[in-house]
């Protein structure tokens, strides 16, 4: 658990411990307006939900263990043919769909945790700025731009092309299909 999420249930106890103080005072005779009782209660309420939204249980920080290769597509053939399956994705960084395709689903755990495979291999080009590599390999696959991820494997060593758009299901099916 993260230094910011105990902070916040500490905070969040402090809080139903108030609640719960004003109230046995209120009780005991005192004059505690019971609007201040609701607000704590609202913020109570408010902090817990924000602590259950963002403590779901999964690693946000997952993706940081992938090991991206550089593109090199004359290596691409070879791989598949021992055996791998490769996961191109190619990106920059001023493409919107590029940075909601990270968030949304190549740095979620299911997915990374698919990417780690032993029999996986990542590459990544950042076309940020130009790149003789990433340009050829655009080329010669005949596409203008970003974003662009492709999964090559034994079954389909031509590659089999994601949307622009990914979805984790795109990306787990892809990689089923392409072992």
């Amino acid at each position: 658990m993260s230094t910011i999420t105990l902070i916040s249930i500490f905070i969040l106890c402090l809080l139903i411990g108030a609640i719960l103080l004003l109230l046995w005072q209120r009780q005991k005779g005192k004059t505690i307006p019971l609007a201040v009782i609701f607000v704590l209660g609202f913020f109570a309420v408010g902090l817990g939900s924000i602590i259950g939204f963002v403590h779901k249980g999964e690693d946000y920080q997952a993706y940081q263990k992938l090991q991206w290769r550089t593109l090199a597509p004359e290596q691409i053939a070879p791989l598949v043919a021992k055996g791998y399956t490769v996961f191109v994705d190619i990106n920059s960084d001023w493409c919107m769909i590029c940075k909601t395709n990270q968030a949304e689903v190549t740095h979620r755990e299911k997915v990374v945790n698919a990417l780690m495979a032993d029999n996986i291999i990542l590459m990544q080009g950042n076309w940020s700025e130009a790149n003789k590599t990433i340009e050829s390999y655009m080329r010669n696959e005949g596409v203008p731009g970003t974003p662009y991820n492709k999964i090559y494997g034994p079954s389909h060593p031509n590659g089999i092309l994601l949307p622009s758009k990914l979805s984790i299901s795109d990306v787990l099916n892809g990689l089923t299909a392409a072992r």
